[in-house]
Parts: C-alpha cells; structure tokens; sequence
C-alpha cells in the first residue's frame, strides 16, 4: 500500500506537465529571434564603438546575454511558482565589472530588454524597437573602430617629452596617457592610442629624439598585450 501511494504521488507531480507547459515550437523561435537580436546588437556595437579600447569578450557577451535573459523568461512565464523563485535565485546575484562608458550600459540594457520581450512572445516590439535603436547608435556615430596600440616610452631627459607628444599627436587619431613614471634619472611614458593609417615610421622618428632611449609600439585588445 505504501509502495501504491509513493507511485501515485509520482505520477500526480506536476513534473510532466511542466515539460508541456512551453512548446518546442516557441522554445526554437524565440531562442532563433534572440540569437539575431544579438548578432545585430554584437555588429552595432562593433561598428559603432568609439573607445580606445576594444573589447571582443564585452561584444559577444551581449550576443550570449540576449539569448540567456530569453529562455530564463520563457521558464518564468511557464510558471508562476518558478517566476518566484526565479527572483528570489537572482537576487543574489552581484555585478562588479566596472562599466566605463556609459554608452555599454546601453547596450548592456539593449540586449537584456530585448531578451525579456522576445521571452515574452512580443515579437514586433522586438524588431521595430531594435531597429530603431540600431538605426540611432549607427547615425550618429559613435567612432570609428580602428586597432588600437600602446606606447611605451622611455626618457632619459624629461624635456624630450613635448617632443614625443607632437609627434604621437601627429600620427594619432586618439591617444591618451595611461602611466607616467618618474625615477631619478628615467622617465617612463605609456599612451593608448590609435593610428590614423597602419604607417608606424613615427616610431623611429621619436627613437631620434635627444633623450629618448627606448621605444616599443604593441598592439593592445583590452585584456592582454598582443
């Protein structure tokens, strides 16, 4: 009898129904619309990012974050009792990356707004409200994405540093300084920059300055030097 009731308690879970409550049909479609969404937000982003720095981990990370926001809410509105505890689970969950540009919290929000209302069969809201966004970033322009260097500059006589900002400053479309070492008799210079052409003769010309004794020019993705 008791082997009776511990069946019958298991074919009377709601565990089976839960594998229906979804469709299939609707699971491939919006997981297909999402994966879309995020190539287009992934290219936008790529086409439009004005920073010095280019991340391709960041980008394709909205691409995965369309996707994922998306089937965490075709599981939520399957079930009112996973929606709770879908929200008491994330909760917890903490953010610390430091977004630098506020333009990225855009797109972060871009990709994870689009993911709930393709999660939500709210397919033409999906697609008209993308493409304007699209359309606004790429109009207006954010930049143009060029591959950008590091400058690593060593000075054994400070007033040769006007020097090599001129020059750099001829050849560079961005530059901007990251570090600045003073020692007792060296002076250590790191740009970020990006050149206006792949012609990179500037670099001996700045090796010629009176008191520069060492310059190195390193191609530079955000996470490690290349």
């Amino acid at each position: 009898m008791l082997l009776t009731t511990t069946f019958d308690e298991i074919f009377k879970s709601k565990f089976l129904e839960n594998l229906t409550a979804v469709s299939i049909t609707d699971v491939v479609l919006a997981l297909l619309a999402a994966f879309i969404l995020g190539v287009f937000i992934y290219f936008v982003y790529k086409k439009t990012f004005q920073g010095v720095i280019y991340s391709e981990p960041f980008n394709m990370s909205l691409l995965l974050l369309t996707m994922l926001t998306t089937f965490i809410i075709l599981a939520v509105t399957s079930n009112i009792v996973l929606s709770l505890g879908m929200v008491g689970a994330l909760s917890i969950v903490r953010f610390r990356t430091a977004i630098k540009d506020p333009l990225d919290l855009v797109f972060l929000f871009w990709a994870i707004g689009g993911g709930i209302v393709l999660g939500a069969g709210l397919f033409p809201l999906a697609l008209i409200g993308s493409i304007l966004i699209g359309l606004v970033l790429i109009f207006k322009g954010r930049g143009t994405n060029h591959t950008p260097y590091m400058v690593i500059c060593n000075l054994d006589d400070v007033s040769a540093e006007e020097k090599v900002w001129g020059i750099l400053n001829e050849n560079a479309g961005k530059i901007k300084l990251k570090s600045k070492t003073h020692s007792a008799d060296n002076l250590e210079l790191i740009f970020e920059l990006q050149l206006k052409d792949t012609n990179a003769l500037f670099i001996s010309a700045i090796s010629k300055i009176s008191g520069v004794s060492n310059i190195q020019l390193v191609s530079y993705n955000g996470d490690y030097v290349a």
